[in-house]
């Protein structure tokens, strides 16, 4: 029997516990978070590695403290190496193979920008290696398909770091749609809104003497070092980000296509928009609608539809929420948003006060810890990698169709995109041309 954390078998006496007790309690410690093996009393805990050591990667690391062993962190600035070397204890290295090498580790956290993701998470699956890979899971449609395979091929857990999965009010309300509470969900529409940033106009520079920059790079294309396309301003560019539709909106697609019901790829997506508002380097547009349908088997009442729309120049939000979901029934509506805020309406349009779903259905203290708990149980984690990768596909196509202006045919079988050769060849990407020991084969 694996023990879990708030439980340490030594503390449990079998003399003192009937049979019927002990399992009584041993079912209830299943739903907690798991932290490790227990022998005698001296508890285990998984070892874990930190791959990139960024804002993200902070939240990682407090989170896995309480529940694992940091073991390594690696970050190809130096800087932020030695301050996480220092909070965690940890090795530290600039080179993530040295982790990938380590028989004891079990597990890694890929908190990296955005074209690293998989490669870095294909090489740790290869290498049996349990992943937690922060959102988008790909840069692009084709390196996702390589991680589901490579997921598989494996036998290993990857989570995507779509925590909303394990947020309790939007399980709930996914919950109370999957109970009926607004009849049958045929259209969710998402929003992220905010006020971003200008990144200014920059131009090539040297590169910091803290910083490989080789190393940052990696399998993308080899661009020059330049201050506005480096720390967090990576997100805006073609070559190493995938825009806000693939940061933070990541999490209210996800949540959208959750509640929306559907399984698998849309046939039909359509995104129009542009940079509205900023007038400096970014090549993502700063808005963006975005719209996408799974015809079903045709019949009416089975199509359904998710538009998704973005605006990172804007402070003024639905319902107060700067990212949230409406979904739209057909006896009702229901608004949720990770910000802490639930509403539910009847067909006749009236407030529902105090929804609540039937079943409460169980969670662990958090998305590391359910992740931990997958690798303890053989079970699938609550954002299993073939959601994530499910979920960043509509990322993926809405990007295109923006930068192509082409409202994209897709093919769910074929996983192509068959009405425009041009687009079709964006779901994969060019990488540097003299090659490199992280590109996806």
């Amino acid at each position: 029997m694996r023990s879990y954390q708030l439980l340490n078998r030594a503390s449990i006496s079998r003399d003192a516990l009937t049979r019927r007790l002990f399992l009584q309690r041993a079912s209830a410690v299943a739903l907690l978070p798991a932290a490790g093996r227990s022998i005698g009393a001296t508890e285990v805990k998984h070892k874990v590695a930190l791959i990139g050591c960024g804002g993200r990667a902070g939240t990682h690391r407090d989170e896995f403290k309480k529940i694992a062993e940091i073991a390594w962190v690696c970050d190809p600035d130096k800087q932020r190496l030695a301050q996480f070397e220092k909070e965690t204890g940890a090795k530290g290295t600039t080179d993530l193979r040295r982790i990938l090498d380590d028989k004891e580790i079990q597990a890694v956290v890929i908190s990296t920008p955005d074209h690293w993701h998989a490669p870095a998470a294909i090489m740790a699956c290869n290498a049996g290696k349990h992943v937690y890979v922060e959102k988008p899971c790909s840069h692009n449609f084709v390196e996702g398909a390589k991680l589901l395979e490579a997921a598989r091929k494996n036998n290993v857990v990857v989570q995507h770091g779509t925590q909303s999965r394990s947020n309790r009010l939007v399980v709930d309300a996914i919950q109370m749609i999957k109970e009926g509470a607004i009849g049958d969900v045929l259209m969710a529409k998402a929003w992220n809104v905010q006020r971003r940033a200008n990144i200014g106009k920059s131009a090539p520079s040297a590169v910091p003497e803290h910083v490989d920059y080789d190393t940052w790079v990696g399998p993308a294309s080899f661009i020059p070092y330049q201050e506005n396309r480096f720390h967090y301003s990576w997100h805006w560019w073609h070559n190493f980000g995938t825009g806000d539709i693939g940061n933070d909106g990541a999490h209210e697609i996800d949540i959208a296509r959750w509640g929306l019901g559907v399984e698998g790829f849309p046939t039909s997506a359509a995104a129009i928009g542009g940079k509205y508002y900023f007038d400096d380097d970014q090549q993502f547009p700063d808005h963006a609608t975005c719209v996408f349908e799974w015809p079903g088997d045709g019949q009416v009442g089975h199509r359904r539809q998710l538009m998704f729309e973005m605006r990172i120049w804007s402070k003024n939000y639905p319902y107060n929420c700067d990212c949230g979901i409406e979904f739209h029934g057909t006896r009702g509506m229901l608004m949720v948003s990770k910000r802490g805020k639930l509403m539910l309406w009847s067909e006749d349009n009236k407030v529902v006060e105090d929804p609540k779903p039937k079943e409460v259905i169980a969670l662990p203290s958090s998305h590391q810890a359910d992740f931990l708990q997958s690798i303890e149980t053989g079970k699938r984690p609550s954002a299993d990698i073939e959601i994530g990768h499910h979920s960043t596909a509509l990322i993926h196509l809405a990007n295109i169709a923006v930068r192509t202006g082409v409202q994209l045919a897709f093919d769910p079988k074929t996983q192509s995109i068959t009405n425009d050769v041009q687009a079709n060849a964006m779901l994969g990407r060019s990488y540097r041309e003299q090659g490199h020991w992280s590109i996806p084969r």
